[in-house]
């Protein structure tokens, strides 16, 4: 059974253009357990991560900042396949975006 545990790159948000992504190092989603990071555009978050009894989809809520400001919210990823899966992030009070992620080696 495939674990999201490790760090997945970014590949695609439906909100922001893959630049914006990318502004400060590539976008990624971190998992490690029951925690995890997540970095796109200037945006910058601490997760705390659930799963499912089946281990296919992680959902977390997550707090940071955003050039300063602070910042927080909620999302949900999927696994596709071994190194591939799909998602949701929300910005508490303001965007959402769906997105792709690809496993990194």
């Amino acid at each position: 059974m495939q674990s999201f545990n490790g760090r997945w790159r970014i590949t695609w948000m439906k909100m922001w253009p893959q630049d914006y992504v990318d502004i400060i190092e590539p976008g990624y989603v971190q998992f490690s357990g029951n925690e995890g990071e997540l970095l796109f555009g200037t945006v910058h978050g601490w997760m705390d991560v659930r799963y499912s009894v089946d281990k296919r989809r992680a959902e977390f809520s997550w707090q940071g900042d955003d050039e300063g400001e602070e910042c927080s919210g909620r999302g949900w990823v999927t696994l596709c396949d071994r190194d591939n899966a799909e998602g949701e992030l929300f910005i508490h009070m303001g965007d959402e975006s769906a997105m792709t992620l690809r496993m990194e080696p």
